[in-house]
């Protein structure tokens, strides 16, 4: 999971609803993480690369072919958002946008995007929460 600001908790609220809730009694469980939560690497990726890589970096490090990155991004064009989706499209990962605009760069990017068309940014951060809701509690409640 990926994003900067709201977008960032979201990430990290949809990595703990899925390593948490919906691996909760499986055998076989979420390996999940925001790549907004480690502070200290962030900030030292920023300072030492620049904030384009912050995500690029972690997922070298993280992310296997086959892996799924839900990218969260209200405008759709938040460079360090889009390197790791493009990062994870040449690099055999499945990338899902959550994003305010269908035809935004990361839109057209990802894979998969769930868009929130609204020009009211209220509505378009408050829709990320609510699709991270309904995925935690499906696996949740899955019986």
């Amino acid at each position: 999971m990926c994003g900067n600001g709201g977008s960032a908790a979201t990430a990290s609220h949809l990595a703990v609803g899925l390593g948490k809730d919906g691996s909760w009694g499986r055998d076989e469980r979420f390996r999940v993480i925001a790549l907004t939560d480690n502070v200290a690497w962030l900030t030292a990726l920023a300072n030492d690369t620049d904030y384009s890589q912050v995500f690029v970096e972690q997922l070298k490090n993280h992310a296997q072919r086959g892996d799924v990155l839900v990218a969260f991004s209200a405008s759709g064009n938040s460079p360090n958002v889009l390197r790791a989706t493009e990062w994870a499209n040449q690099n055999g990962l499945v990338t899902v946008a959550i994003t305010g605009r269908s035809g935004s760069p990361l839109g057209r990017l990802a894979g998969h995007c769930i868009a929130i068309d609204s020009a009211h940014m209220g509505h378009v951060e408050e829709a990320p929460f609510l699709v991270q809701h309904l995925v935690s509690y499906f696996f949740l409640e899955e019986e």
